[in-house]
């Protein structure tokens, strides 16, 4: 096998694992939006927030709002993926994750995402503003890793949720 050849097949293979990675969080992030209308009126979010939540993984949304927060925490609570402490239960989101087409590719990686974030602002004590910023770097982190859906690639899954 030549060096070429054998850089070829890694390459293909780094790639068709970040497409699976990406389509897995293109269906995690569909399912969970499905919950937003649910929790816009309990976390106090106007439709103007509203609607940019539903383009979340896009470059030019800002994930400050601490209203989003408040509404992810009640997404979060739809599936039970909240202690109630309002951090991360570590066994749900492994199992949601994995509940999902090929979602076993992205389950551990997701969660070990989502854990460090959660480290990183684990000081704040009110709940709304911490899970926002946690948001905000789990977003900067899962585009870092190649993780990060397209917009397209949501939008392809949605009518399936």
């Amino acid at each position: 096998m030549t060096s070429k050849y054998c850089i070829l097949v890694v390459v293909a293979a780094v790639a068709s694992s970040v497409m699976a990675t990406q389509e897995v969080m293109s269906h995690v992030t569909a399912h969970f939006g499905k919950a937003l209308e649910e929790c816009r009126e309990e976390s106090g979010l106007s439709a103007e927030i509203l609607e940019e939540f539903q383009h979340f993984w896009r470059e030019d949304f800002e994930v400050v709002h601490r209203e989003l927060g408040c509404a992810i925490i009640c997404m979060s609570n739809k599936f039970s993926l909240l202690k109630d402490d309002s951090r991360m239960h570590h066994v749900n989101m492994h199992d949601y994750v994995k509940g999902f087409p090929n979602g076993e590719v992205l389950s551990a990686r997701l969660v070990e995402l989502i854990h460090n974030c959660e480290k990183q602002y684990d000081s704040l004590p009110d709940d709304c503003d911490r899970v926002v910023k946690v948001a905000a770097c789990f977003k900067v982190d899962s585009k870092a890793a190649g993780i990060a859906p397209e917009v397209a690639m949501i939008e392809a899954v949605m009518e399936q949720y």
